[in-house]
């Protein structure tokens, strides 16, 4: 078993100066005070914040990726409900065992891919099989350290540039939206490049709030929503495909490693955090494979949202901000209820403004993911083809772009390589330590 404490910043064994000594429980003192004289209100600000933002931020992809690949509003706002539920309940477990502000998240390139790569072979219930087979990957990633070894061969410019080229088609909707529906697109796109500049951690989720705003005025004003505003599972029987598996699960699998479960690792690590690996792919492979059936695409750890958990900003003292993790999982709990009514009032919308906000929430991710592609130079032709096969979004032979786009980009690669493997820097998703 591995020890709760495990993975705290070495200096956090002892009380920081003028710091009180935390209790042996580990629960915030019950006169309301934290550690270090900041209250509690401030550790339950920052874990509302940080689950609002991350909810906020990305919910509307998740919902345009499980449309794209057939399912209809009902099983999309299941879909969504499973990946908030497993999410919260990953993150309370994580976080609470081992005292450290380890965040769960949905993948939300994962989602984008989906929305890319659009209906496969067999339908939604061959989508539902795919998130099966990428739960049942990411636990034996868990299990089998061989795995992400062979996952860590993969350049990082290849898979940095295959996400790049499947977000491409999103991060164009809001030009689209503007020009189909420019009274329900624009006022997110102002907000959103107003607060970029202003304060760039409310840019997105506050243009995800003006834009359900300007949804619900239109929608009331054209007979108001139709559809039931409870949460509700539905589940469905999967069935397995190889053009699923080959265009979604696969990649899926790929990218929620590449951007989403390494990040994590990487941005817990900078703030002094080592990550139980073994233990949080266990969970996150649980996860995925508990919320398939309901719809749930995926689930791993956080990074853009795990900084905010993990940095002093949500706490001075490194003990106490798994605090505001666990906080977060509560929030997340919570914010499940509103999965269908949240559905309900955007499906209403006319079609592409869903779509627009969500490539909203994907440029900064474009931007990053372009960078990362194009920075090596002797990667660099290699990641070019993978960015246009994936961006193309070819289906060949029932199989999706993204798949040719790996293969494409490995293949001109390995062809163009100039230095033995050897001589090469590690570029690929590195092993994380087993922890």
């Amino acid at each position: 078993m591995e020890q709760r404490d495990r993975g705290l910043p070495t200096d956090a064994t002892a009380p920081a100066r003028g710091v009180p000594p935390v209790p042996a429980d580990g629960e915030v003192p019950a006169d309301g005070e934290a550690a270090s004289g900041v209250r509690l209100a401030h550790l339950v600000s920052a874990g509302v914040v940080t689950a609002l933002v991350g909810f906020a931020s990305a919910s509307v992809v998740v919902l345009a990726g499980l449309r794209a690949v057939g399912a209809d509003p009902t099983q999309a706002a299941s879909g969504l409900l499973a990946v908030t539920v497993t999410q919260a309940l990953g993150t309370l477990w994580l976080s609470r065992r081992h005292r450290m502000p380890i965040l769960l998240a949905w993948s939300t390139p994962g989602a984008a891919l989906l929305a890319s790569t659009g209906a496969v072979d067999g339908g939604w219930p061959a989508a539902v099989g795919a998130f099966f087979v990428v739960g049942g990957l990411i636990l034996l990633t868990a299990m089998w350290p061989r795995l992400g070894a062979l996952i860590a061969t993969i350049p990082a410019p290849i898979a940095q540039a295959m996400l790049a080229g499947v977000l491409l088609s999103l991060c164009l909707a809001p030009v689209h939206g503007l020009v189909d529906h420019p009274a329900l697109v624009a006022p997110a796109v102002v907000v959103w490049l107003v607060l970029l500049r202003l304060a760039p951690r409310w840019a997105v989720p506050a243009a995800f709030v003006a834009a359900v705003v300007a949804v619900g005025i239109w929608v009331a004003r054209h007979g108001g929503p139709g559809g039931p505003l409870l949460p509700r599972v539905v589940l469905t029987a999967p069935t397995l495909t190889w053009a699923a598996v080959l265009s979604l699960a696969l990649p899926l699998y790929v990218v929620t490693m590449a951007s989403q479960n390494v990040p994590g690792v990487a941005v817990l690590s900078a703030y002094g955090y080592a990550v139980p690996w073994r233990e949080s792919m266990t969970v996150t492979g649980v996860g995925t494979v508990v919320g398939a059936s309901a719809g749930g695409h995926a689930i791993n750890l956080a990074a853009i949202t795990a900084a905010l958990a993990a940095s002093p900003d949500a706490h001075p003292d490194p003990r106490r901000r798994w605090v505001v993790a666990h906080l977060a999982g509560w929030t997340f709990l919570a914010l499940a209820g509103v999965s269908m009514a949240l559905v309900t009032v955007v499906t209403a919308a006319p079609a592409g403004v869903t779509t627009a906000v969500a490539g909203l929430a994907l440029v900064g991710t474009l931007a990053s993911s372009l960078t990362s592609a194009l920075a090596d130079p002797d990667d660099r032709q290699g990641a070019v083809v993978t960015f246009v096969v994936a961006a193309s979004g070819i289906t060949l032979a029932g199989v999706g772009a993204a798949f040719w786009a790996l293969a494409a980009g490995l293949l001109v690669g390995a062809t163009l390589r100039r230095r033995p493997p050897s001589a090469r820097p590690p570029a690929g998703l590195p092993a994380p330590p087993e922890r």
